[in-house]
């Protein structure tokens, strides 16, 4: 931290000409009246409309916020399970049967906001604050690449303890860790990070050193309710926050995330509000829209009592409701369910075509490299609701006929941005995604399984590898011949080969 003041540092946060550059008119993107209007008019929505909306979605095209409000409306359970049929059809559509892992790694819990319901909340005197020194970050990494990960999403408190510059000498640390495998060396391919808004200088230099995908809540979208729940900090000013995204892709971001914390107000405003958020950024930057779209749960946070008091907890129904509409609404944007919630949940959450999720996970700064009692609430943001490891949960996935992908091939083969979107949309991405995921998932059988998560693993390789060899779109493409080849080379230890 240095002789730097936190508050003045705080006070200089926000660039105003940063946010108005997005307008429209001199009005955000986010028109509360217009939601709530929406949500009412299509409470009990014909049965025939929903399901020429679902046939739309099945298309693989995004909805409407009318018809998004249609869906959040039904109550009928067989119009329900049609939707819930549906929404597994399009996420194999266009993930197939894959999910991603990744493990969060905390980096500081220092922050200059107040959020009510945030464990890391400045005035919280209950936490016991923290901010890793680089040699502490590689060795809470090296931990990350011993379980298997080959992802991490990073996380940092706002403070100018942790501005830009740290978070990019960090990221080097991180992408710098080798650990020696069974066969050759492992690392974190993937530094995806969740980080505040920052300005387009400083986002420049988070894509600089490698970013992955930059992450930011907006946690509500309802402007009143946003501002009783952030009421101090550069996080209560709602429209930076809004658009932090924006400024990321204009920093050449092609891989930003949205989401809400449910809980803090009506579930189905939120769903439409991060609706309206992916329809803003497909304006403005040429039909890109979020690569992920994450929907957590408001948790209980030692020092906030906001947690156990709120009037909007999402129950498990709704929840499931929630996913799947936003499945169905953007049907070709990642789906992250997190250890917020239980192995029950989690299970239920991949039916309804959720992508990706996070195994192994501890909140707690330092939390992977010391002793560690995941309850202990002195050095993390909430309570987790899982706390398994990598192996157990890939196992699971394994035996419910999924396979982990643990594939970074997109990125460096420049699928990202416009360029993902357009396959995603068109099914294709899915296509290398299948191959690249069965290349990794064979390195992480042999380079990190227990023997019975790899005699589950070895039933899903088995039956990818007749689905590849059944499928026209590998020969006419002449991707067959490369595959196989990879696939014998890594067999015999070779890592990291991708298509």
């Amino acid at each position: 931290m240095g002789s730097i003041n936190p508050a003045e540092w705080a006070a200089n946060v926000i660039k105003q000409d940063e946010i108005d550059r997005y307008l429209i008119d001199g009005d955000d993107f986010i028109d509360d009246n217009l939601i709530e209007q929406q949500l009412e008019e299509h409470r009990d929505p014909d049965p025939k409309w929903i399901r020429e909306i679902i046939q739309k979605s099945l298309e693989i095209e995004r909805l409407e916020p009318e018809e998004t409000a249609a869906l959040l409306n039904v109550e009928d359970e067989e119009l329900l399970n049609e939707m819930k049929e549906a929404a597994l059809e399009v996420k194999k559509k266009v993930y197939d049967n894959r999910v991603v892992t990744f493990a969060p790694l905390y980096c500081s819990n220092l922050c200059v906001n107040n959020c009510v319901y945030c464990g890391f909340r400045k005035d919280n005197t209950n936490e016991t604050r923290k901010v890793l020194n680089m040699k502490k970050v590689k060795e809470e990494a090296r931990n990350l690449v011993k379980m298997g990960h080959k992802r991490s999403i990073v996380v940092y408190g706002e403070h100018p303890a942790s501005d830009a510059d740290y978070i990019a000498e960090s990221m080097e640390a991180i992408y710098d860790v080798k650990v020696e495998t069974k066969h050759g060396y492992g690392s974190l391919r993937r530094v995806n990070i969740n980080a505040a808004p920052m300005e387009i200088e400083d986002l420049k230099k988070l894509w600089d050193v490698g970013v992955g995908t930059y992450q930011v809540f907006q946690e509500t979208y309802h402007h009143e309710t946003y501002q009783k729940l952030h009421p101090s900090g550069p996080k209560s000013n709602y429209r930076w926050r809004l658009y932090a995204l924006h400024r990321a892709m204009e920093a050449g971001i092609d891989d930003v995330a949205i989401g809400a914390l449910f809980g803090l107000y009506d579930w189905k405003f939120e769903v439409m509000g991060l609706l309206y958020h992916a329809i803003d950024l497909e304006r403005q930057f040429n039909g890109v829209g979020p690569h992920t779209i994450s929907f957590p749960r408001l948790m209980e946070a030692d020092g906030s009592p906001y947690t156990q008091n709120s009037k909007y907890k999402v129950e498990d129904e709704e929840f499931k409701k929630l996913i799947t509409v936003l499945r169905l609404a953007v049907p070709y944007t990642g789906l992250i369910v997190t250890a917020r919630e239980t192995p029950e949940i989690r299970r239920e959450a991949m039916q309804l075509g959720c992508t990706q999720t996070d195994a192994s996970t501890r909140i707690g700064i330092g939390a992977y490299s010391e002793e560690y009692t995941e309850q202990e609430k002195k050095r993390q943001q909430f309570i987790l609701g899982d706390t398994r490891d990598l192996d157990t949960v890939i196992k699971e996935f394994a035996e419910m006929g999924m396979i982990t992908s643990f594939c970074t091939a997109g990125y460096r083969c420049g699928r990202t941005g416009d360029k993902i979107m357009n396959l995603l949309q068109e099914g294709v991405e899915g296509k290398f995604c299948k191959l690249n995921a069965v290349l990794t998932f064979r390195e992480w059988l042999d380079d990190f399984a227990s023997e019975e998560t790899k005699k589950a693993g070895e039933k899903v390789i088995a039956q990818e590898l007749e689905e590849i060899e059944n499928d026209s779109f590998f020969t006419e493409n002449n991707l067959l011949n490369e595959f196989k080849n990879y696939y014998e080379r890594i067999k015999n230890g070779e890592r990291d080969l991708y298509i």
